[in-house]
């Protein structure tokens, strides 16, 4: 058995990357449906469709555990998979949950009733169906009283990125910024709320200022994964082969995934 890590393109990459210097004795697969990207402007009947055929190559590749380490399936599908579509012996999980838990200072499993926490003023920078879906706000208030949560669309981000045009993503970035702080103008924190974010992390981070803390979820999540296996081994087998499944072209994901990674990566078709 091997974790399966699902995202819409090459940025479920960064928490890939994460989980291997974590976990370096753990197999995993990676699915990017980048014949498919972005999933931020879809509806979310669309995002679940392509997120359960996604999730369904990777049970099928020996994965009983998924991650989807893409925010905007995490937002817009998860719950629906979990209530009505999951198999009783498989388990997939989001990126939300570890994020907001680090920002409110709480350990995994932790149900006690809301409280206050230090952070009063919150940026979320998210796709727009992530936004659309509010699901940032509403698992928050699950453990959070107090604080005032201002999202930011940020359109356009995802495609620079995945297209490898790097100066427009941080034109777009420096953009949505801007426009965020007019709402709110001294956020105490950040959330890059897409996991394609982090490969422009010190974009965000010169463009808010020193004194905002930003939370990008690549280590968080690798760290609630290490704590989650400790706790249920038996979700994954021996070996540490990592494979790479896309949707889109094999040759050009993988050069793009090699720039991004800077270690070559060789994607298979799914």
């Amino acid at each position: 058995m091997a974790v399966g890590i699902f995202d819409s393109g090459l940025g479920g990459l960064t928490v890939l990357g994460a989980v291997q210097r974590r976990l370096p004795d753990v197999p995993l697969v990676y699915y990017g449906d980048n014949a498919n990207t972005p999933y931020g402007v879809r509806t979310a009947d669309d995002i679940f469709e392509l997120t359960t055929a996604g999730v369904t190559r990777l049970f099928d590749a020996g994965c009983d555990l998924v991650i989807l380490a893409c925010n905007t399936a995490s937002a817009a599908a998860l719950r629906r998979m979990q209530e009505t579509w999951v198999p009783r012996d498989k388990r997939v999980l989001g990126v939300f949950v570890p994020l907001i838990e680090a920002l409110t200072e709480r350990t995994w499993g932790d149900n006690s009733p809301p409280r206050e926490v230090a952070v009063k003023h919150v940026a979320l920078f998210a796709t727009p169906a992530t936004v659309r879906s509010r699901a940032f706000s509403r698992e928050l208030a699950f453990r959070a009283i107090g604080v005032d949560v201002e999202a930011q669309a940020c359109g356009g981000v995802v495609d620079a990125i995945e297209e490898g045009d790097m100066i427009l993503a941080e034109a777009l970035v420096r953009s949505h910024v801007d426009a965020l702080k007019r709402k709110m103008p001294e956020p105490d924190a950040a959330i890059l709320g897409c996991t394609h974010y982090p490969l422009v992390a010190d974009v965000f981070q010169d463009a808010l200022g020193e004194g905002v803390t930003v939370f990008s979820q690549a280590n968080i999540v690798a760290e609630s994964l290490a704590d989650y296996l400790t706790r249920r081994p038996e979700m994954v087998g021996a070996g540490t082969e990592t494979r790479y499944l896309t949707t889109g072209n094999p040759k050009n994901v993988s050069n793009r995934a090699t720039q991004f990674l800077r270690r070559k990566i060789d994607f298979e078709a799914a």
